[in-house]
């Protein structure tokens, strides 16, 4: 391994990103509950208040919509504010300045202003946080015409997308998966970017396309691996951006492997499978299907707090087997 590159845990990158950034415009800076002297809900700002100072490191009030809405305005003025949620539950109380104010002002003001804000939502389930605290949203803001919605699965992945999301000159929202924080992989030193709006094949195969996102990434990969023994070649497509999607990597996988198995975390009805479905089925890729397209989503219920429920509502490795199974062997 190159010695510039370490191993990093997926919260580190994204500290290091926004360090990196900070140190190169002080335009740059962090908004958000607790993440001063506490370091963030989940830890991630760490001692950046330390290294920056609480003029920009900044703790929030317990305000979504308003600590959105003054990362929107002085976003809008030229600076470049990185707004964090504390969970992404909590996005639901920001939505007049997500939905009607960021993604709209370029449009309402004929391009001339442009709003760089990003914003970072811990995501997900696993960490026993029950119905409130849990939920995958990203489908919700990827509706919106004029936000950036992103996904990163890797520690790698989690740097570079943020730094192309700070200099991004649109609102940006990043998806974290909680479960993610912990998991170390190599990172290299100093800047650089992810694009957004291109997926990423993770594993090349011949049998069926799983596209997943986030932490379904990882347990897709697994089940994968699994499956080789069966003699079924699985190829993993990490979606990475909701939106922009990539529909030609998407499509291209298609073609070659004839099935496709979407699986995600967030529930299954009106999900992100649900869009990577239609835009194969209206595709030249549907003249390739050898089966129909299925959607392996999570459970059309709230999180549960009990931990082994909690499991059951959303896709696991066994899952992803199982489907991947039954659509290669054509018992859809």
């Amino acid at each position: 391994m190159d010695a510039s590159v370490r191993e990093l845990s997926y919260a580190q990158a994204i500290q290091e990103a926004m360090a990196l950034a900070m140190e190169a415009d002080e335009r740059v800076f962090l908004m958000g509950e607790d993440i001063g002297v506490y370091g963030g809900a989940f830890q991630v700002t760490g001692d950046l208040v330390e290294r920056f100072g609480p003029d920009r490191v900044m703790d929030t009030p317990i305000s979504e919509l308003g600590g959105a809405g003054v990362a929107v305005g002085a976003a809008m003025t030229g600076l470049l504010p990185i707004f964090e949620f504390q969970f992404s539950d909590f996005a639901t109380l920001a939505m007049e300045q997500i939905v009607n104010q960021a993604a709209k002002m370029r449009y309402m003001l004929g391009g001339e202003v442009s709003v760089p804000v990003v914003m970072r939502f811990p995501a997900g389930s696993g960490t026993g946080a029950a119905a409130q605290h849990s939920q995958s949203l990203e489908a919700w803001l990827g509706h919106v015409p004029g936000l950036k919605v992103i996904q990163p699965a890797t520690p790698y992945d989690a740097k570079g997308m943020l730094l192309a999301a700070i200099a991004d000159p649109d609102p940006v929202m990043i998806f974290e998966h909680k479960l993610l924080y912990k998991m170390k992989g190599p990172v290299p030193e100093g800047h650089y970017t992810v694009p957004i709006g291109k997926a990423e094949v993770r594993r090349e195969g011949r049998d069926l396309t799983i596209v997943a996102t986030s932490i379904m990434v990882h347990k897709a990969l697994e089940a994968a691996a699994a499956l080789q023994g069966e003699g079924i070649d699985v190829e993993v497509v990490d979606l990475r951006t909701v939106r922009p999607m990539d529909k030609a990597t998407i499509i291209d996988s298609v073609k070659k492997t004839s099935r496709l198995l979407c699986v995600y975390e967030a529930v299954k009805t009106l999900g992100i499978g649900a869009e990577v479905s239609a835009m194969v089925a209206e595709s030249e890729a549907f003249d390739f299907l050898d089966a129909p397209i299925v959607r392996l989503g999570g459970a059309e219920t709230p999180i549960p707090y009990n931990p082994e429920l909690e499991k059951a509502t959303v896709p696991q490795v066994p899952d992803i087997v199982a489907a991947a199974r039954d659509l290669v062997k054509g018992r859809s």
